[in-house]
């Protein structure tokens, strides 16, 4: 099988720091990757290299494009770049506000993605808008409300609608459930999940929360100073971890 992702050699540094080094890795049609670290590990320096909000110094990140098959993302233009990011990949921003557009209501916010790829319609975007609300649990009757007037919760699930609405193959998540509640993790979580599997999404997931990537994640990668330490299955990672460091992670969690 074709990988959807095959990531070669990314590395990216910033003056003497290194923010991620010689990262390699493969991720599969309908797989979802968790990369998990302490601060400063790295993690969210690869996601935005991944995703093309960072240029890497060195490295391929090849997707496996519907049209062509597998390119370099990095060797593509940027109108290809900015069309990618638009259909087949999406992002969800730990703070939704980077997501959403703040004084468009809620359905233009979905209405706008599909506007991106062409869609003209009124009717049917406000229906495929009414739609994705429902599947994000927000009421229909707050279509016409602006995300300020949301509470972190439901921004967040409008942030996945507005993702999602154009049928993405590849999600990447940066801290999904960071600042919220417990209960309202718990509940972003299971959607979360439960649109993944339902649309047969690949995901590369970033998170400092062992108990989201336990829940999300087929596969772990660990990450110390901008390098790769440890990746395996995630309950194979998670119940039985092999590096000192990985085992400080597990272990200090378990003493919480």
């Amino acid at each position: 099988m074709t990988p959807l992702l095959d990531v070669r050699d990314l590395t990216k540094s910033y003056g003497g720091r290194i923010g991620c080094a010689d990262v390699s890795f493969n991720l599969y049609p309908g797989e979802v990757l968790g990369i998990v670290g302490e601060s400063g590990s790295g993690k969210s320096t690869l996601l935005n290299c991944l995703a093309g909000h960072l240029p890497p110094d060195r490295g391929e990140v090849v997707f496996d494009t519907r049209a062509e098959g597998p390119r370099d993302v990095m060797q593509m233009s940027e109108p290809e770049r900015r069309m990618l990011r638009r259909t087949d990949w999406a992002f969800v921003h730990q703070n939704p506000r980077d997501g959403l557009r703040m004084r468009v209501s809620a359905g233009g916010n979905v209405g706008e993605r599909l506007m991106a790829v062409g869609a003209r319609h009124y009717g049917e975007i406000r229906q495929q808008a009414l739609d994705w609300l429902e599947r994000v649990e927000i009421a229909d009757n707050r279509i016409d409300d602006r995300p300020a007037a949301f509470s972190g919760g439901m921004q967040q699930r409008l942030q996945i609608a507005r993702n999602l609405v154009t049928g993405p193959r590849l999600i990447f998540m940066d801290e999904p459930t960071g600042g919220l509640d417990v209960s309202v993790q718990a509940r972003l979580l299971d959607l979360l999940r439960g649109l993944v599997r339902q649309m047969g999404l690949s995901a590369v997931v970033v998170t400092h929360d062992l108990a989201v990537v336990r829940l999300l994640a087929d596969r772990l990668m660990v990450m110390k100073d901008g390098h790769v330490i440890e990746t395996g299955l995630t309950d194979q990672v998670l119940d039985d971890p092999q590096a000192p460091y990985t085992q400080l992670l597990v272990s200090s969690v378990l003493q919480v």
